[in-house]
């Protein structure tokens, strides 16, 4: 009777120690490999011997086609459809620990001196050969290294304390520097940059679902005049925060200010549901604004106004609010050459005596200003109400305990 066995190139025929004594090596071949009835008859053990086994067998599997740091990541669930519906969260913010951070090239435990690598080719003209460290010296700089590597990590761990903005647990308000140097060696040295608002946003995506960055908006001014503001965003605080800082140097705005310390005028501001009242005050006044506004008064150097937000208090609109009322502002020249008549303006140290503070550039016009060229002002109930004498508190008349 005549048997033949067909064996796919994909198996492999494990044999006990016997059978490979008896018989030999077998040979499989890429396609088929065929053993005739004969060869069956002269060894008869391979039928008999129960250690044979046949096992599946692969070339390349899924843990050898990966690295391992593929391999964790899939466990952890920072990919996929983990990272989608939200898993593996706490994981990112594991900070690794790189251990071949102040290892040199050729340095070990045994202490081996190679040239060129851990030790100089050449010392007093003659070329070094392979040496070896003794154990008291090796010891010590075993605990040299180990000594340096603690260090940086106690570095690492320590908080840095950093100034107190607005509040004690704010980013409003906080100074982070001048901006980094430009492309073609410009310095920022006289200009500070300060934090106005730091905010996590959102944005919903089909493959990774909600998918969080940093909002950063920073303002940059030299307190002479000269400032700017920006947004920056970035995955990383400190990115969005660095993006926004060096974005603003490249938006500056020149404001003009009277005498250095304040606006020229009244300017009411709006930019969408936000608008801002500013009053022109007397040195010596202050700031007497909201601290957003306060912030960005001293980047562009004016010490006194006053300045009132009504509608929406979103820091964005009154950074814009702010710059395009500043922007827009007359100069007392700029007013003298489009009305051509002189500027005056009462000071509470003068009295009824007016002070000349701009001259029209080609000569006032010999008519008087038309009565259809006054313009009509819109004014405030409040301040009416302030200059009459009549404003009054709607708590001055509440009973209050007395305790």
């Amino acid at each position: 009777m005549a048997a033949s066995l067909w064996v796919c190139s994909a198996l492999r025929i494990t044999l006990g120690a016997s059978l490979r004594s008896a018989v030999g090596v077998v040979q499989i071949s890429h396609l088929t490999c065929r053993a005739s009835a004969a060869s069956l008859h002269r060894c008869p053990e391979f039928l008999l011997n129960q250690s044979t086994t046949w096992q599946q067998s692969r070339h390349s599997s899924f843990f050898s086609k990966l690295t391992a740091e593929e391999l964790w990541r899939g466990v952890l669930a920072e990919t996929g459809a983990g990272a989608r519906k939200g898993r593996g969260k706490r994981t990112k913010r594991k900070l690794k620990r790189d251990l071949n951070r102040g290892q040199i090239v050729g340095e070990g435990r045994g202490g081996f001196l190679w040239p060129g690598l851990n030790a100089p080719v050449l010392k007093d003209g003659a070329v070094q050969s392979f040496g070896r460290r003794g154990n008291a010296e090796q010891q010590e700089v075993q605990a040299e290294l180990t000594q340096q590597r603690d260090e940086w990590e106690r570095r690492r761990r320590m908080k840095v304390k950093r100034e107190r903005g607005w509040t004690g647990n704010s980013w409003g308000g906080i100074s982070l520097g001048h901006p980094d140097p430009g492309p073609n060696g410009e310095t920022y040295e006289d200009f500070d940059s300060r934090v106005i608002e730091v905010k996590s946003v959102f944005n919903m995506t089909a493959k990774e679902g909600r998918k969080r960055s940093i909002s950063c908006l920073v303002a940059v001014g030299n307190g002479n005049g000269l400032a700017g503001f920006a947004l920056g965003k970035a995955a990383d605080r400190q990115a969005a925060l660095r993006k926004a800082k060096n974005r603003a140097k490249r938006h500056l705005y020149h404001i003009e200010r009277y005498n250095d310390h304040t606006i020229y005028h009244d300017i009411d501001s709006r930019f969408k549901r936000t608008t801002l009242r500013m009053k022109k005050q007397n040195e010596g006044h202050g700031l007497h604004c909201h601290r957003a506004v306060i912030t960005l008064c001293k980047l562009i150097g004016i010490k006194d106004m006053y300045c009132k937000v009504e509608g929406s208090v979103n820091l964005l609109n009154i950074t814009r609010a702010f710059f395009t009322g500043l922007a827009k502002q007359e100069t007392h020249q700029m007013l003298a050459n489009k009305k051509q008549l002189h500027v005056v303006e009462f000071q509470s140290h003068r009295g009824p005596l007016p002070v000349v503070v701009a001259s029209p550039k080609d000569g006032a016009r010999p008519n008087p200003e038309s009565e259809d060229e006054i313009p009509n002002t819109k004014l405030h109930w409040d301040d009416v109400r302030a200059a009459q004498g009549i404003k009054r508190s709607i708590w001055s008349g509440v009973k209050r305990t007395v305790w």
